[in-house]
């Protein structure tokens, strides 16, 4: 079987319901390599952002797989992209070791956009590519757009894994002011998004 061929969902679908006692034990774990193909370099760039060590962000990378063939039966396409999907579960492990460690990411400034985003948007080909480069271009105008202060924080909760009450305590404002800062740009952002 070609698995090249197959879409996202269709991998995890037949990582999610081939049985090994059924004769065909490679083709999950073929399809699950495909996969890994595909999203294995994204998921390292999304876990490196949040943690900023190599070798913790390949052992998140392979855990993000394990996952994702452990829970690909809780997959549903009409919730998400499979790549989508897997970032999510990548960004929370991520977060979840921070907070094992009971670290801060490093040089968590807030200022995120462009070095994250070029890890967040896979390419395919040249009309991939330059539709990528259109939705960054869009993403980066219109968090460029937000106040300072919203933008700032949007960074250090989205992309470098800080917990509200971490983001409080590292720019010395109140709770408060910090979740209502992530709320109004998260709004304006939605907003925005959905009249382009």
């Amino acid at each position: 079987m070609n698995f090249s061929s197959l879409d996202d969902a269709a991998l995890i679908h037949l990582i999610s319901t081939t049985r090994f006692d059924s004769g065909e034990q490679n083709l999950p774990e073929s399809a699950l390599g495909e996969l890994y193909d595909r999203y294995g370099r994204l998921i390292y760039t999304v876990a490196i952002h949040v943690v900023g060590d190599s070798e913790t962000a390949e052992e998140i990378t392979q855990d993000v797989f394990v996952r994702a063939w452990e829970g690909a039966h809780m997959y549903r396409p009409e919730m998400a992209k499979v790549s989508s999907w897997l970032v999510s579960i990548a960004r929370h492990r991520s977060i979840d070791e921070l907070r094992r460690r009971g670290a801060r990411p490093e040089n968590a400034q807030g200022i995120w956009f462009d070095d994250d985003l070029n890890g967040l948007l896979s390419t395919d080909g040249p009309e991939s590519e330059v539709e990528t480069a259109i939705q960054r271009h869009g993403v980066r105008r219109l968090v460029a757009s937000l106040p300072p202060d919203q933008r700032k924080v949007l960074g250090l909760a989205y992309f470098r894994g800080m917990s509200h009450s971490q983001i409080s305590e590292f720019l010395g404002e109140p709770l408060g002011t910090v979740k209502s800062r992530i709320r109004m740009a998260m709004q304006r952002l939605r907003d925005e998004l959905s009249e382009e």
